[in-house]
């Protein structure tokens, strides 16, 4: 990488931020998924904590789903619900996608 890349590199620094509710939804989401079987609610962490991470790299490419943009698991049914501010990626919700739209519309008011 040359000086240049190295000087946009330092400036496009991302800081993630998962508020309060994502949070729960992942803590209740592994506890289900613990009772399904012993060691599956620390996958499911291990999981989505890595797709939360992939936002780093990927924030904003993502479908927009009214004012959030929507990732999607790669191995669980959940999606990320999150926002971009310049270099904040702030995730709001971490929902199941098998409920109830109507519901999953009013998780993220």
């Amino acid at each position: 990488m040359g000086i240049r890349e190295e000087r946009v590199a330092e400036e496009i620094r991302v800081k993630l931020r998962i508020l309060p509710s994502a949070l729960k939804d992942l803590a209740v989401s592994a506890e289900f998924y613990e009772r399904q079987g012993e060691g599956l609610g620390s996958y499911f962490l291990d999981t989505l904590f890595s797709d939360i991470d992939s936002l780093l790299l990927y924030a904003g490419i993502h479908r927009k789903i009214g004012t959030y943009h929507r990732s999607v698991s790669k191995r669980f049914p959940y999606a990320i619900y999150y926002r971009v501010h310049s270099d904040v990626v702030e995730v709001w919700r971490v929902l199941d996608c098998r409920r109830d739209p109507a519901k999953i519309r009013k998780a993220l008011k």
